[in-house]
């Protein structure tokens, strides 16, 4: 046996490896006793034996979609918590990096994932930035993906946002999905809501999955094009409830993934806990397991291991076919997790970023208004807990001294996105469904571009939050009356370099500390960082603006 503890480390070795349990044979479908040989990484020989036995054995999970940034984790600290869940690899998205440094974003993760045996695989950017109508730290172009899509690590282009682009056949998108087709590497998609003649142009064009369907019919109608659905379920966005009878009749085009998981959530629980709920529901083993271990693999070619003589030993021991409670997880035949510990160590991170902004007074974040008018009508984003979509609804705000405040009482907060790339001025708007009735929160994880995006009761506290964050060039921060929490996160603004169990133990503490402002949404934080995500419909604010994500352009707040 192969125990790992630490990239540079010694391993300690026992030859002649083997293993005895429940074979759960995914793609035949079948459950038999039988002992596992391995040697040097893989799987020598499968040996049918006596049994049965009290624990069983299945290959690894597979996220099919995240972004490890989203984590507030390297791809290390990531590996670290989720191999204890039964994960083995995942097909991540590094355009929230990209967004802040670009293609050596891109390369930081993928050589700090190199330091696990954790099988971290990941996308080609493809819409970096992922609008005009935002600032980013960098730009991905076409020979960019063209020179990613050539690295053993980079596995597909990924999530295609910019539909329009597909469907208006713009030149750059269409070079970037031909070089990932010269390539033989799929292209992911991104299309939440695109249904009909649409949808069938957008999938022809070469997209081959979908992780953003919130509704069943939309998903169904994706699957009859040709489509893999991803059913996700993350910290803020879920759709595992909506979605699950998919895996009834279509078990060959369904993944799990979790797009966005928060560290906290990650140490909760990841791909297993899908399975467990999907079993409670009557779903059948097998396509449940394959949906979570198999399609993955295959889809994106990964050099992941199903269980079959020669393949990598990347695999699950479980206690039952029910719970699933993982026993210990192994990576090319090394124990890296056993009963509900890790046995990868932390591994020393380095700092990378891109910030470049100045510190805030409360007059930045005041709206003026003209005249002397003792109310307003303003546009309002209605955020909604579970969804990325928000809702667009309007509000009669109080003007006092010639300038737009917060209501409380209604529950609309003044929203502000800051650059966090060059000094300019903060854009503004109004928010509802946070529930805050003091203080503000702040966060430089704001989804595509990551400029700091806080809410607040008062201008007073915004400037606050916002100048903690500015201050640690980079984290999450908690203001209430005189009190200051933050979480560093000085790896490009989105990560810690910090233990990944000690990094969601901080978190679950600002995350409590948001909630007793006031918040009842699940994730507060994480909800937060989307609303500057222009992509997904249909209000949201951007460092430039409120921005129309039907009308695709910007609108006044009044």
């Amino acid at each position: 046996m192969v125990i790992y503890t630490g990239p540079c480390d010694i391993f300690t070795v026992m030859n002649n490896f083997q293993l005895s349990g429940n074979l759960i044979d995914i793609l035949q479908q079948e459950i038999y006793p039988a002992t596992l040989h391995i040697e040097n990484g893989r799987i020598r020989r499968i040996e049918r034996s006596a049994g049965p036995y009290e624990q069983y054995l299945l290959p690894g999970f597979v996220d099919a979609h995240v972004h490890i940034e989203s984590s507030m984790l390297t791809p290390a600290e990531f590996a670290r918590l989720a191999v204890v869940h039964g994960t083995v690899g995942t097909i991540s998205d590094p355009h929230e990096i990209a967004n802040v440094l670009g293609v050596p974003g891109v390369i930081y993760m993928m050589e700090n994932g190199l330091q696990t045996p954790f099988k971290s695989y990941f996308g080609a950017p493809s819409c970096v930035p992922a609008t005009s109508f935002e600032t980013a730290g960098a730009t991905v172009d076409v020979k960019d993906v063209a020179d990613l899509l050539q690295l053993p690590q980079v596995k597909y282009l990924s999530e295609m946002m910019n539909f329009p682009g597909v469907l208006h056949k713009d030149q750059e998108v269409m070079a970037k999905i031909a070089v990932a087709k010269a390539a033989g590497k799929p292209v992911d998609g991104h299309a939440p809501g695109l249904r009909g003649e649409a949808a069938q142009q957008y999938i022809a064009a070469g997209i081959s999955t979908d992780h953003e369907c919130f509704t069943i019919e939309e998903a169904l109608e994706k699957l009859q094009y040709g489509m893999h659905i991803l059913i996700r379920e993350g910290s803020a966005a879920r759709n595992f409830d909506a979605l699950i009878p998919l895996l009834h009749d279509h078990p060959e085009k369904i993944m799990f993934c979790s797009d966005d998981k928060h560290p906290d959530s990650l140490v909760e629980g990841h791909i297993n806990l899908l399975v467990r709920r999907a079993l409670a529901l009557g779903i059948d083993l097998f396509k449940v397991l394959r949906a979570a271990c198999v399609n993955p693999v295959l889809h994106y070619k990964m050099d992941v291991g199903l269980l079959r003589e020669g393949d990598p030993a990347d695999f699950v021991v479980v206690d039952n076919t029910t719970e699933f409670n993982v026993l210990s997880t192994y990576i090319n035949g090394i124990q890296v997790a056993a009963a509900g510990k890790t046995l990868i160590n932390s591994v020393k991170a380095g700092i990378v970023n891109n910030f470049d902004c100045r510190r805030q007074t409360p007059e930045d974040f005041r709206i003026p208004v003209d005249g002397d008018a003792q109310t307003a009508v303003v546009q309002v984003i209605e955020a909604l807990d579970g969804q990325l979509i928000t809702n667009r609804i309007s509000a009669t705000l109080p003007v006092k001294d010639g300038a737009l405040y917060s209501d409380p009482s209604q529950d609309v907060l003044k929203l502000a996105v800051v650059n966090r790339y060059q000094p300019a001025p903060a854009a503004l708007g109004f928010i509802r469904n946070f529930g805050f009735t003091k203080g503000a929160v702040a966060s430089s994880v704001a989804h595509d571009s990551h400029n700091i995006i806080a809410v607040g009761v008062d201008d007073e506290s915004l400037c606050a939050a916002v100048n903690a964050v500015i201050r640690e060039r980079g984290g999450i921060s908690v203001v209430n009356g005189d009190e200051v929490q933050v979480l560093p996160l000085p790896v490009a603004g989105l990560m810690s370099q910090l233990d990944g169990y000690v990094v969601a133990e901080r978190y679950s503490a600002l995350d409590k500390a948001a909630k007793e402002l006031g918040s009842e949404l699940g994730a507060p934080f994480m909800t937060l960082s989307f609303m500057a995500l222009l992509v997904i419909p249909h209000l949201k604010l951007s460092d430039k603006g409120l921005f129309d994500g039907d009308g695709f352009g910007f609108v006044s707040i009044f």
